[in-house]
């Protein structure tokens, strides 16, 4: 405990399962139900719905080049989606946009962004071999050699939906295949075994590290923690033994969330040590950008397993925390609540929304509306908070979906 508590032209929309109106009865992996809290608390139709979903891809396909637009398709026909504020290109970023390709049904789309990743991103040698280098420059050339985690992450389970919802292709497209060597090498890369490259999760501490290597290795970040997408690999991984340790992942990364989350406003800080207590070092002990994701990462893992209580109380609590903020509340916080800006990040209140498929309070309803009004993001910023705005609107609106073995 810390301290403290002492995408692609087009705009069709595909659908896998069913969707509710109403919560469901059971977690969405066991029911095949999935809330839509847009139709829930609003009253919004599923062709609204459609048409929202649909004007959001088709902006950042073929929108403005210079205001708009977030996925950038090379003369060679593969696809970057480019942090335009830092003017790179992040595995992060790369591993959203094929997360929105399989939940939007958009395969040639997602084959063109994995095929620009494993073409500059990937080590095929070296000792980061197997690893994503975390960043690019618009051309392809490393700027980085480092990997990031979520970004491997994200690339494993988007790989997972699209093998189980479109079957595998040759080579670089048997999606299944890429899937699991990538979560093997996660697991268990120890190629030099002198500690300068580790695997992506602490094998003690069974929990995921901000980088594979020094000083990372040594601590980790919540927002990176995905017990949803643990107890899916906990199910799917090849490997009897990769299961039993994924499965244990998942509930350890539950208990870091309660360790890492403020008792009183719910936020977790950027970077934690394994123990939940916040890592200090140049304002990552604070909740920022990254800690963004955590809000949703809890609500999800609840909505799909519902295993652990405490997510509601948790949600309810950081929601009702950023509620009292106001409509354009600061985007960077102290653990125990004090604004560290005044600078408004739509990506915030998006996650809120998601924070919503946990959360019962009257937070809940307030932060679904201001999604479903939220304009989309446009300008230099609209990288992290657009990615997050649209993976909101698909999470919140019962579009973000398990797409299991056929």
């Amino acid at each position: 405990m810390h301290p403290l508590k002492s995408t692609l032209v087009g705009c069709g929309v595909a659908m896998s399962a069913m969707l509710s109106a109403a919560p469901a009865a059971a977690p969405a992996f066991e029911s095949g139900r999935y809330r839509n809290l847009f139709a829930e608390h609003l009253g919004k139709t599923e062709a609204e719905l459609d048409a929202k979903l649909a004007a959001v891809w088709q902006q950042f396909a073929i929108g403005d080049p210079a205001t708009e637009r977030l996925f950038y398709t090379t003369a060679d026909g593969m696809t970057y989606v480019p942090d335009i504020n830092n003017n790179d290109v992040r595995s992060e970023g790369q591993s959203y946009g094929m997360m929105l390709a399989v939940q939007m049904g958009r395969r040639a789309e997602f084959d063109r962004i994995w095929k620009w990743t494993k073409h500059y991103m990937f080590h095929r040698e070296g000792k980061f071999a197997g690893y994503f280098g975390w960043h690019c420059r618009y051309d392809g050339t490393r700027i980085s050699q480092g990997p990031a985690p979520d970004g491997e992450e994200w690339f494993v389970m988007a790989l997972f939906f699209a093998a189980h919802r479109w079957g595998n292709g040759e080579g670089i497209f048997n999606y299944a295949q890429e899937a699991q060597t990538l979560l093997r090498h996660m697991l268990h890369n120890n190629k030099d075994g002198d500690g300068s490259v580790t695997p992506m999760f602490d094998r003690k501490e069974k929990q995921i590290v901000f980088t594979p290597h020094p000083p990372g290795s040594k601590f980790t970040d919540p927002s990176y923690h995905l017990p949803a997408f643990y107890e899916l690999w906990a199910r799917w991984a090849a490997d009897p033994a990769d299961r039993a340790f994924l499965a244990e992942a998942a509930d350890v990364s539950r208990k870091h969330f309660r360790a890492a989350a403020h008792p009183v406003t719910g936020l977790m800080p950027d970077y934690s040590h394994f123990d939940g207590t916040p890592r200090i070092g140049r304002g990552h002990e604070h909740f920022r950008f990254d800690a963004f994701r955590t809000i949703g990462n809890v609500a999800l893992d609840w909505s799909w397993f519902g295993k652990d209580p405490w997510q509601v109380e948790q949600s309810n609590r950081v929601l009702a925390f950023l509620a009292a903020q106001g409509p354009n509340l600061p985007n960077n916080y102290t653990l125990d609540g004090q604004a560290l800006t005044q600078d408004y990040s739509p990506g915030l209140p998006a996650m809120a929304a998601v924070g919503a498929l946990a959360a019962d309070n009257d937070a809940a309803k307030l932060f679904v509306q201001r999604l479903w009004e939220m304009p989309v993001p446009t300008g230099e910023k609209r990288y992290y908070d657009g990615l997050l705005y649209f993976l909101a609107l698909l999470q919140t609106g019962g579009r973000y979906q398990i797409h299991g073995p056929r």
